[in-house]
């Protein structure tokens, strides 16, 4: 439960994790989300559950267009305005994506522009689809008193896609899931650093490298549950923002919001505040255009969660108890967490090789083979073959980032 004190820590740690929104049992994910908003905000609710159909039959836009504006005025607490701001991003990602990125909108109109934004600014996000909407806010249980287990849950909202939509975004939910025990570690850790207690620090260590290893498992069920080409071709469009983004290249303009188009990244596994932490901690240095991209996807998260990235980046490192005390069981727990974040990162690189590169050398040759069939062929989407959704050159910054992470390693 959030704020439920573990008696094995020791007292007077640093952080509290519960201050940062950060749940004992469910880490960064949002525990148990509501599901229902109050009535008065049932014409965004009809719209969102639709959203699959309504984007296939090209009826989005026309029934944004005809849905009322709504004051976000009665809606209270965070829960609340979670819901509302996953609903909402939802439905302005289908609704700039309907027609695929050759038939994308200059403008959101007013009735969706002004709720969102006045919503995001409620909640300190930006008024874009982002991690924290996507996963950490799109949850629910089938059974309420069944476990957190793929077989028990399900999207509140979802987009075109279907079964791999819904796998895409319940496995990167699961890994959020299993780094649990390493953010539960954190405060351990930087505590007996503070302390200079070697035997609590190498078993917070130990914690956190089990995390990582977990995070890795999980995301192999990536494999188990998302097609491809349906990623690729159906799901990542929806994904994609409009800074950085060659289909989007002026910007949105959010009507009744600024006459000036605004321009923000789409989702990313950058924007999950878990590696960030991880990197902190462990005193891992990414180069600098790397660390400028992944400082600016801090904007993307939660604040309380982007305030404790900051507090561990604003703390002793254990690396340096690690690097002083010359424990060579100390070291050998330190170099596995820093060995786990790294294998990750590569696994991670397995995937999008997977998801993104093989898929768009498929697409491309599909597209060659079909263009004598006319415009009416739906093609996949080709702005973004050498990029991720928040609009990185994937396979150098993903690289990149892994080299680092392997540098952090301690050397006897």
């Amino acid at each position: 439960m959030e704020g439920s004190v573990d008696t094995e820590e020791p007292p007077l740690l640093p952080l509290a994790l519960s201050s940062f929104h950060i749940s004992e049992e469910f880490g960064f994910l949002l525990p148990d989300p509501l599901t229902e908003l109050p009535a008065p905000y049932s014409p965004w609710m009809d719209i969102a559950r639709e959203l699959p159909q309504l984007i296939t039959n090209h009826q989005l836009r026309s029934r944004v267009h005809q849905m009322p504006q709504l004051s976000p005025q009665q809606l209270r607490g965070r829960e609340e305005l979670h819901l509302a701001h996953l609903v909402l991003s939802f439905i302005t990602m289908g609704y700039v994506w309907q027609e695929g990125e050759e038939g994308t909108v200059q403008v959101l109109p007013r009735n969706l522009a002004v709720p969102f934004w006045e919503v995001s600014q409620a909640l300190g996000l930006p008024p874009i689809l982002s991690h924290a909407d996507f996963v950490l806010a799109n949850w629910r249980r089938k059974d309420p008193n069944g476990p957190l287990e793929m077989e028990n849950l399900d999207p509140i909202i979802a987009l075109p896609g279907g079964e791999s939509l819904r796998g895409f975004i319940l496995v990167t939910l699961l890994v959020e899931k299993a780094a649990v025990p390493g953010i539960k570690a954190i405060p351990r850790a930087l505590g007996a650093t503070l302390q200079g207690d070697e035997e609590s620090l190498h078993r917070a260590l130990e914690e956190l490298a089990g995390a990582i290893e977990a995070m890795r498992e999980a995301l192999r069920r990536m494999h188990d549950y998302v097609d491809p080409e349906v990623f690729y071709s159906v799901i990542r469009i929806f994904l994609s923002g409009w800074k950085d983004n060659p289909a989007m290249a002026h910007g949105l303009i959010y009507e009744g919001v600024s006459p000036e188009a605004l321009a923000f990244s789409g989702g990313s596994a950058a924007q999950s505040t878990v590696l960030h932490a991880f990197d902190e901690l462990l005193g891992i240095c990414h180069r600098q255009d790397c660390a400028a991209f992944l400082h600016r996807m801090r904007e993307y998260m939660p604040p309380a969660h982007r305030t404790f990235v900051e507090q561990i980046r604003g703390a002793v490192s254990p690396r340096h108890l690690v690097h002083s005390s010359g424990n060579p069981q100390l070291r050998a727990a330190f170099n596995r967490c820093v060995s786990a974040l790294a294998e990750l990162r590569s696994y991670h690189i397995t995937i999008v090789t997977k998801y993104i590169a093989v898929a768009a050398a498929k697409a491309k040759a599909r597209r060659a083979e079909l263009s004598e069939a006319g415009p009416a062929v739906r093609k996949a989407p080709s702005a973004l073959e050498d990029k991720g959704t928040g609009g990185s050159h994937i396979f150098s910054f993903l690289k990149s980032i892994r080299d680092t992470t392997r540098e952090g390693m301690i050397r006897a």
